[in-house]
């Protein structure tokens, strides 16, 4: 069994001063040595221009913006999850910082082309704004809401590292750290069994919670079964082999249109060797390890096998009933699981004064839970709801199922 992912998490999410200081530190350890493996492996950090990627050179300055914008340049960060977002704000050691970095209002496409800093040059503003992020820190008082921008910084970047970690699988960059490779997986136990049932969906206690975890309420469950892990190549691939991809009853019409304008025969990342099959990793080809947890899935490639198998996804309440109340016995944190429940907000939902985190993406797109092998162990919670839109297949996501 993994180590169990939500102690961490909630650990990091009730951080005071002392433990989140040496957390944003070693975060940005982690962003810089990325970082610099981007830098030996891509002359002049050029990356193609595509939907799933970013040039690293403005990752690493959004990462450094972001945190200051947030502390040293908000006036109210002391009231947390209350603080005005549009409040006016002192200009950064950048007067141009806000026209690079902020998400907000650079286009995707136009990263490419903005004048941005040297990478020495980028590197020496995240030193200096982590400097004063730690100085601000270590004056803040010890409650929730004077630490909210603190722990969301924290938070903010681990998820950037993450992205830079399927940045790097994408392109071929050789990242050596141990912590963020796959790990086997034993073969599939028993299912867990549930019975019928009322569950507290959400969080509605004290510590860190992003805007869309909030809004806790009642969901009534009818009684269901889960898998104790995600799926593995080996409980994958023989639907490949069955020709399941070539054969459109195991498609929705929605996976059906995403294999015709893809072209996709097979899970990204992996080919035909003889008999068996490899992987692409660390920028060439290797034999796979079927105990490996099937990964680069799209939401389509899922549910396709779920049909095939007659298994179905299951809901996020589910899957966090089975997180929290079975915890010994439910293994996650291996890959990103998508589920059946739509990215909606819950009840009474307020968006936070990071405006641009939930509420634009209330579009329908899938939920997915868990953590990847790459994910920080200080992001790791059960409460967390993640969402992509169902056609990714860069990032580390994978399946637990249910039966149908």
């Amino acid at each position: 069994m993994a180590t169990p992912p939500s102690a961490c998490g909630e650990c990091a999410r009730r951080a005071g001063r002392t433990t989140l200081a040496a957390a944003l530190r070693a975060s940005r350890a982690d962003t810089l040595a990325t970082f610099d493996a981007f830098r030996r492996a891509l002359p002049g950090l050029t990356v193609p221009m595509r939907a799933e990627l970013n040039p690293p050179l403005w990752e690493l300055g959004h990462v450094g913006w972001f945190q200051a914008y947030w502390i040293a340049r908000n006036p109210q960060r002391r009231l947390g999850a209350a603080a005005d977002p549009d409040v006016p704000r002192p200009v950064g050691e950048r007067a141009d910082a806000d026209a690079l970095y902020d998400s907000s209002r650079v286009a995707h496409d136009a990263r490419w082309s903005l004048p941005l800093p040297d990478a020495d040059a980028t590197l020496a503003d995240l030193a200096e704004q982590l400097e004063s992020t730690l100085a601000l820190l270590a004056d803040t008082p010890e409650h929730d809401q004077a630490l909210y921008f603190f722990r969301l910084a924290l938070c903010h970047e681990d998820m950037h590292h993450e992205a830079a970690l399927y940045m790097a699988q994408g392109l071929g960059v050789p990242i050596d750290d141990a912590r963020w490779q796959p790990a086997p997986l034993p073969a599939p136990a028993d299912a867990l069994e549930f019975d019928a049932g009322t569950w507290r969906l959400g969080h509605d206690g004290d510590g860190f919670a992003f805007d869309n975890e909030l809004g806790a309420h009642d969901v009534a469950l009818a009684p269901f079964a889960i898998d104790v892990q995600v799926l593995r190549w080996a409980e994958f691939l023989p639907f490949v082999d069955a020709g399941g991809y070539a054969q459109p009853r195991w498609w929705s019409d929605a996976g059906a249109r995403w294999l015709r304008d893809s072209g996709v025969q097979a899970p990204r990342f992996l080919r035909r060797a003889g008999a068996g099959w490899q992987r692409w990793r660390h920028g060439r080809w290797v034999d796979l390890d079927v105990a490996l947890p099937a990964c680069h899935l799209t939401l389509h490639e899922a549910q396709a096998w779920c049909a095939w198998a007659g298994r179905r996804l299951p809901t996020e309440a589910e899957w966090e009933r089975a997180a929290l109340e079975r915890p010994e016995a439910l293994r996650w944190g291996d890959v990103w699981e998508w589920t059946a429940s739509a990215f909606a907000p819950y009840p009474g939902f307020a968006p936070h004064p990071y405006r641009d985190y939930s509420a634009p993406w209330f579009d329908g797109r899938p939920v997915l839970r868990g953590a990847s092998f790459a994910t920080q162990p200080r992001m790791r919670h059960p409460r967390y709801r993640n969402y992509f839109t169902a056609e990714r297949n860069d990032v580390f996501a994978g399946l637990r199922t249910c039966p149908a």
